[in-house]
């Protein structure tokens, strides 16, 4: 009887204890990473980009990286990017008729990440870069337009796909946009 509860108590101390403590230790020293769904791992050593996980999973990341991979987590750093549809609303966003008459339109739109490393370093704040120019784009198309127009069709207008436009445009233009790392922006209008 004492035999059994020694080998519980053994096994007990190895499942609860050491197990944890050493995949602590593996992971520590980069021999393994545990990508969740809906997000991205981007290694940075030395100020370049060593490896993006983009899948989830389970990584040995001597593999993916090489011997870099024992440093990275004491000379580089890892940064976890959240890859999921993300939606946004844009409250009163004043335009004016034809008239002159003013109307809050309210925003909303969604987004996710295409691009981690293109997000993470083409521009210092692409969640508001991409707000300001939806922001742009439907005040520029709907200022001006006839009170009676704007109030009948805006409301139907429940679909309007503007990041890859943008995207695009930059793209044959021969320049790199604000929304590059945004790979889709869907515009829904409302009354404020």
């Amino acid at each position: 009887m004492i035999a059994v509860l020694a080998t519980a108590f053994v096994t007990f101390i190895l499942a609860f204890l050491i197990v944890p403590i050493f995949l602590w230790i593996a992971r520590i020293f980069g021999l393994y990473a545990i990508v969740n769904e809906g997000s991205c791992h981007v290694y940075v050593l030395f100020g370049k980009v060593a490896a993006v996980l983009t899948e989830p999973g389970l990584y040995f990341l001597p593999l993916k990286m090489g011997p870099a991979a024992f440093i990275i987590n004491f000379a580089g750093r890892r940064q976890v990017l959240d890859m999921r549809l993300d939606q946004v609303y844009l409250r009163s966003q004043a335009v004016n008729s034809e008239e002159g008459a003013p109307m809050g339109i309210g925003i909303w739109y969604e987004m996710y990440v295409s691009d981690p490393v293109a997000y993470m370093f083409k521009n210092a704040d692409p969640r508001g870069s991409l707000a300001a120019n939806v922001s742009n784009a439907v005040v520029r198309n709907l200022s001006n337009m006839p009170l009676a127009e704007m109030l009948e069709t805006h409301g139907m207008l429940r679909c309007v796909v503007v990041g890859t436009a943008i995207r695009r445009r930059g793209r044959d233009e021969g320049h790199r946009t604000i929304a590059d790392p945004v790979e889709r922006a869907r515009i829904a209008f409302e009354d404020a």
